[in-house]
């Protein structure tokens, strides 16, 4: 009997043949399809048809593009590779900037309940605003579209983090906090060695969905700022009609999103493991 894995593991193999047979079908369809009408556009003034390509095609742009994912032509014309690279920049430097900010915040949150009262109505006000809100309002002041971008990043980064720390320190045993007490450890020193290592899988938590929601975001927010990076790759390549390069940027952003979640992912069964 094959394990569980190799069963999932096959599972999702006939899952995306099945996908793969079903596009494969519709891109091969006649063109008067209910389906596909969807894609036409108009171009110019002409009626030019955009259709969804074949999975060959964008297997064969795949090649193309990683075969040389760093080239530089000039300002719209750069590689796959590149575009990440510079989508991923301002994702860890406004991520980092939020880590900073959040879990000393949050710390201090949750070991007073004071304070956790006196800032609950700040945060269930802030909270809900989508970080694109934003993006006008930091334009503005900061005036700059790549501060402006890693800005919004540093905001939507922010909450899960803050509030799954302030809730992961105020949630500590009591009975850890009475043994720092009885060996008349500082507060310090009980923050970093007693109530840390018991709310690490709960910050790690926070900052596993901090990374997912940002790398969320980054697209959004480079497609209105336009530049370089994969959103305004992708919103480009829309623009030029090439269907192809669409789709194969949004599976590039996929195993983006899912390498930076796996990684955390490892992170917190890692703490959870040795907690």
């Amino acid at each position: 009997m094959f394990s569980l894995r190799a069963r999932a593991a096959l599972l999702s193999i006939a899952v995306l043949l099945a996908f793969l047979g079903f596009w494969q079908a519709l891109a091969s369809g006649s063109p008067g399809e209910s389906a596909r009408t969807q894609y036409e556009s108009l171009v110019a003034g002409d009626a030019q048809t955009a259709r969804v390509p074949p999975p060959s095609k964008v297997l064969s742009l795949a090649v193309e593009q990683l075969s040389d994912p760093f080239y530089d032509r000039g300002p719209n014309d750069k590689g796959i590779g590149t575009q990440l690279l510079y989508s991923l920049g301002r994702v860890l430097v406004g991520y980092l900037l939020a880590l900073a900010v959040a879990i000393p915040t949050g710390f201090s949150i949750g070991m007073s309940p004071l304070l956790m009262r006196a800032m609950n109505p700040f945060i269930q006000l802030l909270k809900p605003v989508s970080p694109l809100a934003w993006m006008p309002l930091a334009l503005f002041v900061i005036q700059d579209s790549v501060t402006s971008s890693v800005f919004v990043i540093f905001v939507c980064s922010l909450w899960p983090v803050l509030i799954n720390t302030a809730f992961g320190v105020s949630s500590v045993n009591a009975d850890y906090l009475n043994v720092a007490k009885t060996l008349e450890l500082g507060p310090l020193r009980t923050a970093l060695t007693v109530i840390l290592p018991a709310a690490a899988p709960t910050i790690l938590t926070g900052m596993r969905i901090s990374i997912g929601i940002s790398w969320l975001v980054i697209v959004a927010a480079e497609m209105l700022v336009g530049g370089v990076g994969i959103g305004y790759y992708v919103w480009n390549e829309w623009n030029n009609l090439d269907l192809a390069a669409v789709i194969f940027s949004i599976v590039m952003i996929g195993l983006v999103g899912m390498l930076l979640d796996w990684l955390l992912g490892r992170a917190a069964e890692l703490v959870s493991f040795k907690a």
